[in-house]
């Protein structure tokens, strides 16, 4: 799991914003030092710091952004925010059955053990819904937002998500030709920030495991028995 923040120098704020904070630093920055306010000085130099850098200590600590999307723009969450998970497995089945299975995306649930249910909607959307480690239910929409036909399978959630998420899966042919690898990437900002107790408290003491036992559950599925449900 790679729980990842703003670093430093990363710009989370709206570019009016900094300019308000700049002038509006400057200004307590003055008085303060015209009055001998030095609480006044330090806050309006904080102002002018956070304007020029476009970085907030505040927002990074909450895992909020108001600066537009630069990279990322094409997923639900910010590339310098939330949680990264990442996982490869190897199938004894050809790339063709394991995407087919993957892409009825209603047999998620049957291996993944925090999927209650995926029904799919017109326009390559569906519905999810998820219960949490601590029992909570949240459920949201999402889209297919690129896809290979057999090779790749990649989604994001929809604005109003509970847990803003995206994800892609790639199928590519084992040297022989017989067997599938398979890699799952996964990005999700649960709404509190990146911050790693909560993220346990989500998603379990160790997220990287959690995939790596759900995509055992997706082999061991697959190669006990022919496919089933792929459209």
């Amino acid at each position: 799991m790679q729980i990842i923040t703003h670093s430093k120098h990363a710009v989370n704020m709206h570019p009016v914003e900094r300019a308000v904070s700049v002038i509006a630093g400057g200004l307590l920055f003055g008085a303060g030092i015209g009055s001998r306010s030095y609480g006044r000085g330090v806050l309006g130099a904080e102002l002018v710091r956070r304007g020029v850098t476009g970085h907030c200590y505040a927002y990074e600590a909450l895992g909020v952004r108001t600066a537009p999307l630069g990279q990322g723009q094409n997923i639900s969450v910010p590339y310098e925010l939330g949680v990264r998970l990442g996982r490869t497995i190897v199938i004894d089945r050809r790339p063709d059955e394991v995407y087919r299975f993957w892409r009825h995306l209603s047999n998620l649930a049957t291996f993944m053990k925090h999927v209650v249910s995926v029904q799919e909607m017109e326009g390559k959307r569906s519905h999810w819904k998820v219960k949490t480690n601590s029992g909570r239910t949240f459920e949201w929409d999402a889209v297919i937002n690129n896809e290979l036909t057999n090779e790749l399978i990649a989604w994001r959630s929809l604005p109003g998500a509970g847990i803003d998420n995206a994800g892609s899966v790639w199928f590519k042919p084992t040297p022989d030709g017989r067997g599938t690898e398979v890699r799952v990437e996964m990005q999700f900002n649960p709404p509190a920030g990146a911050v790693g107790a909560t993220v346990a408290k989500w998603w379990g003491d160790d997220p990287d495991r959690q995939l790596e036992e759900d995509l055992n559950g997706l082999k061991r599925q697959l190669e006990s028995r022919a496919p089933v449900n792929v459209g």
